[in-house]
């Protein structure tokens, strides 16, 4: 909803973070993982952009991959989860605060900030009224406020990633974040937050023609490059909230990048264990003179097998590498981990 703050919305709160299995494996990984990795550059690329319009409801598709072009901030796909989140694709939706249509406006917002962009027949044109029930109007209008509150969040962008910082000024307004210098304390905001990023991948194409299998879990790490480190967070399901030194931060660390790279590419028949200590024992093992995109390379940094990554080609692999650092791609010949010992292995 757009235009109150999330403590005083009634609506009900989408509960996500660690799911039982991300829990379970953090808990464990409390033992076992470590915060590990060197610093490197890299190019953050953000996150998904390609839109499936095959998972787009009917009529919705041109819309949203207008909007998707109006700011870099703004993709389609994270337009299409953002409506999702708002209103379950119902174009008539009302809550009970009186938010309107499928981006949820109240009526002193979309006052402000509503678009003309489309006829209530879903025509390609203005009609002369600016109404948050015609979809084209509201997916245009959302793009927009959206734009807005990215460039008014990026002075703080030092305590999270534009984005994340965005979408929580959507839930919670720009004041909040400003107030707190990120994303606020508020569960609902920071559920928000990670329902969004997590449904991204939803409306997200493969990225190409990719047929293989291992094709396929390269490309599905690669959407999440610039994503944060968040010690214990993420899984199968996407990006989460991690916890200990990963709390307060959504994203992926080593393992979990991993796991759901795997799972993303076998279209949920891979589970892999949570954590890199087991990872490396599952699959079937593969000489290093065999190793493809898509193979599971594992690391002892530390004495163990304590950091993981998922091989791309080329000499390099995508990982997470510790705090404050992000999801990158990096060379298996750097000096860092050329001589440290190594488990490939292979899950399809």
């Amino acid at each position: 909803m757009v235009g109150h703050t999330a403590q005083a919305r009634s609506a009900t709160v989408w509960v996500t973070g660690l799911s039982v299995l991300g829990l379970v494996g953090g808990l464990i990984g409390l033992s076992v993982l470590g915060a590990v990795g060197q610093e490197q550059d890299a190019d953050d690329v953000g996150f998904a952009t390609t839109l499936d319009a095959g998972r787009i409801p009917s009529g919705f598709a041109p819309w949203i991959e207008r909007a998707g072009r109006l700011c870099p901030e703004v993709s389609a796909p994270l337009v299409a989860a953002q409506i999702e989140a708002e209103s379950g694709w119902d174009p008539d939706a009302v809550s009970p605060a009186s938010a309107q249509g499928l981006s949820q406006f109240i009526p002193g917002t979309w006052a402000t900030w509503g678009v003309d962009a489309a006829g209530k027949d879903g025509g390609d044109g203005p009609d002369g009224v600016a109404d948050p029930f015609t979809p084209g109007d509201a997916i245009m209008t959302q793009a927009r406020y959206d734009c807005w509150l990215a460039g008014r969040v990026k002075g703080t962008a030092g305590r999270g990633d534009v984005t994340r910082l965005m979408l929580a000024a959507y839930n919670a307004g720009p004041g909040a974040v400003e107030r707190y210098g990120g994303v606020p304390p508020y569960p609902e905001t920071q559920a928000y937050v990670v329902r969004i990023v997590s449904a991204m991948a939803r409306y997200t194409g493969d990225g190409g023609d990719a047929s293989a299998f291992g094709d396929r879990v390269a490309a599905a790490a690669r959407r999440w490059l610039g994503t944060p480190y968040a010690w214990g967070g993420g899984g199968p399901e996407g990006p989460s909230l991690g916890f200990a030194q990963g709390g307060g931060t959504v994203g992926f660390d080593c393992s979990s990048l991993v796991q759901y790279a795997l799972y993303r590419g076998s279209g949920g028949t891979v589970l892999a264990p949570r954590v890199s200590q087991l990872q490396v024992l599952a699959g079937r093992a593969v000489d290093r003179d065999a190793i493809r995109p898509g193979d599971v390379i594992g690391f002892a940094l530390h004495g163990t097998f304590d950091h993981i990554g998922v091989y791309i080609g080329g000499g390099q692999f995508i990982h997470a590498p510790k705090t404050g650092d992000v999801v990158k791609i990096s060379d298996l010949d750097d000096p860092y981990y050329a001589d440290k010992p190594r488990r490939i292995r292979r899950f399809g």
